[in-house]
């Protein structure tokens, strides 16, 4: 299944979709410089017990990919409003970004994922492009941390070459699809949900490094439940490779 996604992007830059294939993200990832022997990505078959106790522990990041449609915008409006007039908890370490490109919410979810490993202990590999932008990344805005990702040529074409792995014809009907990446992670004892589209990260409560999987399938499960009829929902976890 491939990932759409909505863009803020003045340019008009637009990519093909990734799909939510951990193979295809494994590749791509290894390729700007993340450690996949060490945590690799993997499937969530459900958000039963059964299925998270397949998921090797801690894990690191959660990537959830969902259609958008009206009910969900609804949502995120009165959710958007209620954070306004509330306010919330931020982390000062949390790794946040916008999303400027087009179809690229796929690639901003792997750069939440692993940025945020990066920045609690677990490195990319020494002198990698991801440790690369990482680097230069902090102490910048979420809008100027996305457009690092949108000048840059060579995530660009890692990006594309990792969309024409997948399954999905390349055709512009395929260019124009309506489902979303965002990941979960936890940071300073919160679970936060990720999302390029939005004007911030949401904090949806107290989260643990060792409850992160069962939080974040807590969030996904309300997600679900306001499209009960929808079966497009796919489920992917950044966790400890199984040679570890």
């Amino acid at each position: 299944m491939a990932a759409s996604g909505e863009s803020s992007s003045k340019g008009g830059k637009k990519w093909f979709p990734l799909e939510s294939n951990p193979e295809v993200m494994n590749s791509f990832m290894q390729g700007l410089g993340w450690p996949t022997e060490r945590l690799s990505f993997m499937d969530i078959l459900s958000t039963d017990d059964w299925a998270l106790d397949m998921i090797p522990k801690p894990v690191q990041a959660v990537l959830f990919l969902y259609p958008i449609k009206a009910t969900l915008e609804e949502h995120e409006a009165k959710e958007a409003e209620m954070i306004k007039s509330g306010g919330q908890v931020v982390d000062p370490n949390l790794f946040y970004m916008r999303q400027t490109v087009s179809n690229a919410c796929g690639t901003v979810a792997l750069m939440h994922a692993c940025c945020n490993a990066i920045g609690q202990g677990s490195p990319a590999k020494e002198g990698s492009w991801l440790e690369g932008f990482f680097k230069n990344a902090q102490g910048k805005t979420p809008d100027e941390r996305a457009a690092l990702l949108e000048e840059d040529d060579k995530i660009e074409q890692e990006h594309d070459a990792a969309a024409s792995e997948g399954q999905t014809e390349r055709s512009e009907e395929h260019m124009n699809v309506d489902t979303h990446f965002i990941a979960f992670v936890h940071s300073g004892g919160h679970l936060y949900e990720l999302d390029g589209r939005k004007a911030g990260p949401i904090n949806h409560g107290p989260s643990t490094k060792d409850t992160l999987l069962p939080d974040a399938c807590k969030v996904i499960r309300r997600f679900m439940e306001r499209d009960p009829g929808e079966m497009r929902f796919t489920m992917v976890a950044l966790a400890p490779s199984a040679a570890e």
